[in-house]
């Protein structure tokens, strides 16, 4: 429980272990023990064949709601799929009190299927401004960590994203096309040129954390929830990585995002990335 007078700082100082074992303990009692174990009856679909929520979803926000706020009193909770029962909480981004937003399984179609290319996320967040993030991939057991100033880490390891190699083609995760509109298809598809190999994405948490280790170059996202996206932007800023907007500016937590963004392994990246993007963008005005 946080202290009087105590700041955010020093309750993630003093706290931050305790938030990981909430997001451990969630994925321990709700999601692994549903892992490749789903009945028919637990999987359920939202907006459409492709946007599925499971037991485990929910199971998991609830355990992670509940751990949260009372680990620091007056902060609140957006989880996704409270968002979906009650779309309103999702205003809570904007307010002043610290925010703790969660996507309890990211990538739940890879944990309907088996893979576990699954993870669960979860930033706070206070006035738009990214203060911590932990990833857990619980198949995987690999926990990621980041803390505004204090950098990122992989399993206690300081993790370091540093500029592609010269001269070698970039790759780039890109939104899924089961996920994605004729438009903004249309937007992605200036990344289809010599120097880059675009590839659909799975769970966007895990491509920032390949992001934030040097393993993937850059990601390409039309969407802009905040669940998907806090826990890895953060991450990868800390591992000396960068997001750009299509107007040139970072990516901002609580919306009004021009899309498509990028987030990418070096400042130098995302301003290629991103300027693939603008231009194809200027070509459709033009249009």
């Amino acid at each position: 429980m946080i202290e009087d007078k105590e700041t955010i700082d020093e309750f993630l100082a003093r706290r931050s272990v305790d938030v990981e074992e909430a997001v451990r303990g969630a994925a321990a009692a709700e999601i692994m023990p549903r892992f490749r174990q789903l009945a028919a009856h637990e999987v359920g679909q939202k907006s459409g064949p492709h946007d599925l929520v499971t037991d485990a979803d929910r199971g998991a926000e609830l355990f992670l709601t509940n751990a949260l706020a009372a680990l620091l009193p007056g902060s609140v909770v957006v989880g996704e799929e409270a968002v979906d029962a009650d779309p309103a909480t999702y205003e809570a981004i904007q307010g002043d009190a610290p925010v703790w937003i969660v996507d309890p399984v990211d990538g739940t179609r890879q944990f309907v299927h088996g893979d576990d290319g699954f993870c669960t996320l979860v930033a706070l967040v206070r006035h738009g401004v990214l203060l911590a993030s932990w990833t857990y991939a619980p198949a995987r057991d690999q926990l990621a960590t980041a803390v505004r100033g204090g950098g990122a880490f992989l399993d206690g390891e300081r993790l370091f994203a540093g500029p592609p190699e010269p001269g070698r083609g970039l790759t780039v995760a890109t939104s899924h096309p089961d996920y994605t509109t004729e438009a903004e298809k249309r937007a992605l598809l200036a990344l289809w040129t010599d120097g880059v190999a675009p590839r659909a994405c799975g769970s966007a948490g895990l491509e920032y954390l390949a992001v934030a280790r040097g393993e993937l170059d850059a990601t390409a996202f039309s969407w802009d929830l905040a669940w998907d996206h806090a826990a890895g932007l953060l991450l990868v800023e800390e591992a000396g990585g960068a997001h750009l907007t299509l107007t040139g500016e970072p990516f901002r937590i609580t919306g009004g995002n021009v899309l498509p963004f990028t987030a990418a392994r070096d400042a130098a990246t995302a301003r290629r990335v991103s300027g693939l993007l603008s231009g194809a963008e200027r070509l459709r005005d033009i249009a």
